[in-house]
């Protein structure tokens, strides 16, 4: 049991509701940024490929509360995440300047690794709209009281891109325990994020005054650590190589120090290669620790947007009243599904998903 009450769907337009950015992912496939003559272009951002897969993969009702600049560049956006199916009735266009002095889109270069090469990105996000959002922007009593939403989802991402963006976040945090939302924040602690506002120190300070405001809380080995300033009993320099008694015990005090948290799950992954990795996940409640399904030497093509996919299983789990374990192995097959296709976003299927939690091999479906 989790502890968490949810609303009737019934009573809300929305499953989940998003808050986040979302850039232009340019991708030179099995080439390099630096000498690419040509990229595929995608859409991703931690916080918005969560609700896409719970439409995409699960059917059920998103939306995203985003901002982009208003030129060529944000139409193809635009484009890109209607293709997704996420609700854009929240989406707000801030006017161009015609160079992008004040307002932009943000860019995200990604090379996806192979082997002894690991994953590289290089972001480009300065002054985005996304990230001059900020307090009384966004008419959260309208989301959460007029149309009503089960469930909320931000995190570190968003949160790390300005001050604004981290008090916004509080605000929708708010607003949404108010009306009975569930309150999920993935820490996706991200190095390049806060280097010029305080690093891990800084990062810590910010995300501890918001993960009390969480119902369920989702990150991996570094951010319980780099996010919220933990130190990880038997950990190794590279937090890659820890025992599930060390989980237990981190996520256990991390239960204990913010009451309101009812969940608290971490995704487990050990590169042997940029393109092989173990793959699990746990989770602890009040209750209990529970251990999702173990894939070993899993085969990687894009590990980008694994972890908000494990996000998107779980929390589907969780809105249809599946077991804790059960929720737990939808969220841990759908990252790794997702981490088969180029992109930061999943194109599985439910299906799938439910095939692989059964067992089901790789052999050619017909």
């Amino acid at each position: 049991m989790t502890g968490l009450e949810l609303r009737p769907p019934e009573e809300c337009r929305w499953d989940l509701v998003s808050l986040g950015e979302v850039m232009l992912r340019l991708d030179p496939g099995e080439g390099r940024i630096a000498t690419a003559r040509s990229f595929r272009v995608w859409e991703g951002g931690g916080e918005y490929n969560v609700a896409r897969g719970l439409r995409r993969c699960f059917g059920l009702r998103t939306a995203l509360v985003t901002a982009l600049a208003d030129n060529a560049v944000g139409r193809l956006l635009e484009d890109l995440l209607l293709q997704g199916g996420v609700e854009l009735a929240h989406l707000g266009w801030a006017p161009y300047d015609g160079v992008g002095r004040t307002v932009r889109n943000g860019l995200n270069f990604t090379e996806r690794g192979f082997g002894v090469r690991a994953a590289l990105g290089v972001s480009d996000r300065g002054h985005t709209a996304a990230s001059q959002l900020k307090p009384g922007d966004v008419d959260w009593e309208r989301i959460f009281g007029t149309e009503g939403a089960r469930w909320f989802h931000t995190g570190g991402i968003f949160c790390a891109l300005a001050e604004g963006t981290a008090e916004l976040a509080r605000e929708a945090m708010e607003a949404a325990r108010a009306h009975g939302t569930v309150v999920s924040y993935d820490l996706n602690y991200r190095p390049s994020l806060w280097q010029a506002l305080g690093g891990p120190v800084r990062a810590a300070d910010v995300n501890r005054g918001l993960v009390g405001l969480a119902d369920v809380l989702i990150g991996n080995e570094e951010d319980y650590s780099a996010a919220l300033g933990y130190d990880i009993e038997g950990a190794d320099e590279s937090l890659l190589e820890l025992d599930l008694v060390a989980y237990a015990r981190l996520l256990e005090q991390v239960v204990a120090n913010y009451p309101r948290i009812a969940v608290a799950a971490a995704t487990l992954r050990q590169a042997s290669t940029a393109t092989r990795n173990d793959w699990s996940a746990v989770c602890k409640t009040r209750t209990g620790f529970y251990e999702g399904p173990r894939l070993d030497d899993l085969e990687i093509l894009d590990r980008v947007g694994g972890g908000d996919s494990f996000a998107s299983g779980l929390v589907y789990g969780f809105l249809t009243g599946l077991d804790v374990d059960v929720a737990l192995a939808y969220g841990v097959a759908h990252g790794a599904l997702a981490m088969t296709t180029p992109g930061d976003t999943s194109t599985a299927t439910l299906a799938e998903v439910e095939r692989l939690i059964r067992g089901g091999s790789a052999r050619v479906t017909r």
